[in-house]
């Protein structure tokens, strides 16, 4: 290999803006007069403008409430308790993590009792929280639902 034949890609030459009146891009370097696209920054027409009114996001009335410090809860059901199939298991947030039931063993974990039939493991579980049907199925089950104090 040698020199020549490399290939060598030329990049265009950037527009030498402002260089005169006889350059087609003198005096106002190609953008028009007066206006936003004169303007430096912002270029219209970009997402949401609406021709100087206000803006979509801003015209849109506003509803509800967020609130700031808002707690996320993993969701378990009692339907992914119940095909381990085990008497006398501890289903704690590890195990919980160990199963792939679960993200992160640290968040707050809350048990619902979405099953179909009957629940008839008798387990101990402990989570953050518990709806009040999954605690009377674990409970009648012969199980524990102990809330995690964190």
């Amino acid at each position: 290999m040698d020199l020549s034949n490399i290939i060598v890609k030329r990049k265009k030459a950037p527009k030498r803006l402002g260089r005169g009146t006889g350059s087609t891009t003198g005096k106002t370097s190609g953008r028009g007069h007066n206006g936003s696209g004169q303007r430096k920054g912002k270029k219209t027409p970009y997402a949401g403008y609406r021709g100087g009114s206000l803006s979509f996001a801003r015209a849109l009335p506003k509803r509800g409430f967020t609130p700031k410090r808002r707690t996320v809860y993993q969701v378990v059901n009692l339907f992914d308790i119940k095909k381990i199939d085990k008497d006398n298991i501890e289903v704690t947030p590890e195990f919980l993590k160990k199963m792939n039931l679960i993200r992160d063993e640290l968040k707050p974990i809350k048990i619902l009792a979405k099953i179909d039939g009957e629940f008839k493991v008798k387990v101990v579980v402990k989570a953050d929280e518990f709806s009040l049907r999954a605690k009377e199925m674990i409970e009648s089950a012969g199980g524990q639902a102990e809330c995690l104090k964190r």
